[in-house]
């Protein structure tokens, strides 16, 4: 191609980075980009219905592929729409790029009141993206769109937005779209620092390794099999690291290093390796755990280390290349950790496990074990903010794979269904959502969607008619529920009407037979591959036993 307009040269940009997908929804302040991105064979435009839903979708796709997640927006309420998922994937250290249109150069900066006008667009973008660019010549665009990309995919990824003003957009530049590759470098960690830290490993005689997310996305779990496998030592994972080792590895002992039980693992550990994460509230529960005082800490974010827990020795370094050159340092022996320490550590894990059950009741209990059960090892399993997210779904329902695991980081209701189509579209692989009725209802138009784009998604409402962990701190505090209902809602009847089907479930059997059903159509087994909706009936099962803090309980003065 010769000439091409400025739209054309956003998406041959965007091919350059190896994008795939991109999700968003048409304006007329992105329309030259739209059409021109609809018409090439290698990027797929998937259509939401909200922008919030289009960065949720983005940042679900790049934790279940790997790649950069990408979205269109318009400018102004567009633009704004999606600051929450952007957001939402700064707090998950998610690469997601966002594009999206500006009024016209000739308006720009000038608060005349031109349609969908926000002077403040860049600020407002800057307050959750790590960089941001504004056009100001045609010719920039494909420049400037591969400088942000190249720095949402660099060392801990995190958002970026580029606005485009419509009239570029249009405009004729030439054969511009020379910027941009599908790869960047990984940052490589000081081998004198990892040499130190391979001694202290290969000395420690009861090391126990804490995984994060940052495992994950920098595609380390073999790596960091292998050093567990090789040391013998246990492995904590966060929930963003969930997956990083399999949770029916021996050495996994999961998503629980706030639990009670698991204090006297770290009481007895002599050294902690934490690797690819910030020593988030909830794994230590809000940095009252106490932890090893040789605490060797990796990470690719040199801000993150010692901004929580001062460690006695600090790498920086791509997770992946770090792990490997640690496996390498510690050559072919055998481990040298202590058997019982091993043993002992999976015996209090067993035993949380067996208090958590007791927590949730039989019935929850027998549907996460149906779920696993059911559900391919590859399947990807997406968790909004509802109780049985975080009392199961969260702990106690095995991650088996790496990349299978995907929940909002900041505990944000409503972003199960679009991070669903993220993850669904960008793996082809089925997907499960854990759903609450009043996180739904702030996405259910996501649900024409799944339907549109046939994805091989299973929405899983848990519906008790209202905000139930809300209506829980209520009953403990006060007499009355204010705010919490939200009743009457017929999810079948509105997924249906979406062209999903969709079945109501009373029992433990009813779930069985629906999730079966719902498994077979995701998978292509009945059928064209397609999505479903379960509408769980959560007043007619063994209710969940919630606890409370200390200052969510009522007090008896």
């Amino acid at each position: 191609m010769s000439e091409m307009t400025g739209g054309e040269a956003v998406a041959a940009t965007l091919a350059r980075l190896g994008v795939r997908h991109m999700f968003g929804i048409v304006s007329v302040h992105n329309l030259p980009m739209y059409e021109a991105l609809s018409v090439r064979d290698d990027i797929e435009v998937v259509k939401v219905r909200h922008e919030q839903a289009a960065a949720h979708a983005a940042d679900a796709y790049f934790r279940a592929t790997g790649e950069m997640g990408v979205l269109l927006t318009s400018t102004g309420p567009g633009a704004a729409n999606a600051v929450a998922g952007l957001y939402e994937a700064g707090f998950s250290s998610s690469a997601v790029l966002m594009v999206t249109g500006q009024t016209e150069s000739r308006f720009y900066g000038k608060g005349k009141g031109f349609l969908h006008e926000n002077e403040g667009q860049l600020a407002m973008l800057r307050s959750v993206c790590r960089s941001v660019a504004s056009v100001r010549h045609p010719g920039e665009i494909s420049t400037e769109i591969a400088r942000v990309a190249d720095d949402v995919r660099t060392g801990r990824p995190q958002p970026g937005a580029v606005e485009i003003p419509i009239d570029f957009q249009y405009a004729r530049v030439g054969n511009a779209a020379e910027a941009g590759s599908p790869q960047v470098a990984r940052l490589a960690p000081n081998g004198a620092l990892l040499d130190d830290a391979a001694e202290r490993l290969a000395t420690a005689e009861r090391p126990v390794i804490w995984a994060g997310g940052g495992v994950n996305i920098a595609d380390a779990s073999g790596e960091l099999a292998a050093l567990a496998q090789r040391l013998g030592a246990p492995v904590f994972t966060t929930i963003e690291g969930r997956g990083s080792i399999s949770e029916e590895h021996p050495l996994s002992l999961g998503f629980r290093s706030d639990r009670p039980q698991m204090a006297d693992v770290f009481a007895e550990a002599d050294l902690l390796l934490a690797v690819g994460t910030r020593f988030q509230n909830y794994a230590t529960r809000v940095w009252a755990l106490e932890l090893p005082a040789e605490l060797i800490h990796l990470d690719v974010d040199p801000g993150v280390i010692g901004l929580n827990y001062k460690p006695s020795l600090a790498v920086v370094g791509d997770a992946k290349l770090s792990l490997a050159g640690l496996v390498e340092r510690l050559g072919d022996g055998a481990p040298t950790i202590d058997d019982g320490f091993v043993e002992r550590s999976r015996k209090h894990r067993a035993a949380d496990m067996e208090a958590l059950r007791d927590e949730i009741g039989a019935d929850h209990a027998a549907i996460c074990d149906l779920m696993r059960q059911l559900l391919p090892h590859d399947a990807r399993i997406v968790r909004d903010t509802t109780v049985p997210g975080y009392m199961w779904g969260n702990r106690l329902l095995p991650i088996v794979a790496p990349r299978t695991s995907i929940r909002a980081a900041n505990a944000a209701i409503g972003p199960g269904v679009p991070m669903a189509v993220g993850a669904a579209l960008g793996t082809g692989k089925p997907t499960v959502v854990i759903q609450g009725d009043g996180g739904l209802m702030l996405s259910i138009g996501e649900i024409s969607s799944l339907a549109e784009h046939s994805l091989p998604v299973i929405v899983c409402v848990f519906n008790d008619g209202g905000y139930g962990v809300l209506r829980i701190i209520q009953d403990a505090l006060w007499d009355e529920h204010h705010g919490t209902e939200i009743g009457g809602i017929d999810f079948v009847g509105v997924a249906q009407a979406m062209g999903v089907p969709a079945e109501r479930v009373t029992s433990v059997a009813e779930f069985e037979a629906a999730f079966g059903r719902a498994v077979d159509r995701a998978s292509g087994a009945s059928g064209p591959v397609g999505p479903t909706l379960l509408d769980i009936d959560l007043t007619a099962l063994i209710p969940i036993t919630f606890p409370l803090p200390a200052h969510q309980r009522r007090r008896e003065d």
